[in-house]
């Protein structure tokens, strides 16, 4: 195989990994109101609340909350619907770099600006919400995972167009 082949096969397997992880947290989105039953069922039958009791009753708190949500206000779980979606939106554009990495690079670039912008959104929003300051450093997290790969992939990206770039001849001697 050679080095251009290489290249693009690892900027693709390192792609797919990025855009599947995006759309299962997309795809999480939607059904927030059993996945939050399903969670705080889970940790029971594990006895984390004996172990983490912040925890649990951090999930039981969000899960009240998306109960009175859906009962009483569903329109407002609209909005993470919206999330879902634009996860999903997202993963779509990353195949314009699977296709052509280096003319599509922006993506890629575009990709890591939103994971560092992940950070601010956090430690700025979080506390205005009341989400508990550890809770932030998990949704921090994903800005955090999120960045490694894409740079990797942006690595590559700049290796494989080394390769590709055109090399000037030396002008002919007249």
């Amino acid at each position: 195989m050679s080095d251009r082949a290489a290249q693009l096969k690892g900027i693709r397997v390192w792609l797919a990994c990025f855009v599947v992880c995006l759309v299962l947290s997309g795809a999480t989105a939607f059904p927030l109101v059993h996945e939050l039953r399903w969670t705080e069922d889970v940790l029971r039958s594990l006895s984390v609340p004996e172990h983490l009791p912040a925890l649990t009753d951090w999930i039981t708190r969000v899960r009240q909350g998306l109960d009175t949500a859906d009962t009483d206000y569903p329109f407002l779980l609209y909005g993470t619907d919206w999330l879902a979606f634009a996860h999903l939106v997202i993963a779509v554009a990353f195949y314009g770099p699977y296709r052509d990495p280096v003319r599509n690079i922006w993506v890629v670039e575009f990709g890591m600006i939103a994971c560092v912008g992940i950070i601010p959104l956090a430690l700025i929003c979080g506390p205005i919400r009341q989400i508990p300051f550890w809770w932030s450093v998990i949704d921090m997290s994903f800005g955090v995972f999120g960045i490694v790969p894409l740079y990797v992939v942006r690595q590559r990206i700049k290796r494989l167009e080394a390769l590709t770039a055109p090399t000037t001849a030396p002008a002919p001697v007249a």
